[in-house]
């Protein structure tokens, strides 16, 4: 049995992970919203909650977001267990950024689910130094096959 002080416990975790951490319910409500994704998306909490994840999905990318959801909450089951996934990602001023994250579902007692929990980090400067690495190294090849 969990007892009050280990709840305090995760809730700080949570509330205070570098990381950001955020749960939207069933229709993509966005109903839980950390310091770290505050800081990641340049949203306060109150901007946040009660919106949309289309908040930080780059339009090009909803469409087939909301189908692979709609899909998940229906079936209560993803193929991406636990695999990183990366994505572009959606800034509150309208930039955008490459993220990476881990996904949660999280269901009722029944089994039924809830919505997902996402762990997500800004990967931006390491992509770009790969893609940069990844161009430096396609010329070298280029030059060594001349």
């Amino acid at each position: 049995m969990k007892t009050e002080k280990m709840a305090s416990l995760e809730n700080q975790i949570i509330a205070q992970a570098p990381d950001a951490i955020l749960f939207s319910d069933r229709e993509g409500i966005i109903r839980l919203w950390n310091r770290g994704a505050e800081t990641l998306f340049g949203l306060a909490a109150e901007q946040a909650l009660g919106q949309s994840l289309d908040l930080i999905i780059p339009e090009r990318l909803r469409a087939v977001h909301w189908q692979g959801y709609h899909k998940v909450m229906a079936s209560g089951e993803t193929h991406y267990g636990n695999k990183m996934l990366a994505v572009p990602a959606l800034r509150g001023d309208g930039s955008q950024f490459s993220s990476e994250f881990s996904i949660v579902m999280l269901k009722d007692e029944n089994g039924e689910v809830l919505g997902m929990a996402a762990i997500m980090r800004d990967v931006t400067a390491r992509w770009e130094k790969e893609k940069t690495l990844k161009n430096r190294l396609a010329t070298l090849e280029k030059e060594r096959t001349r």
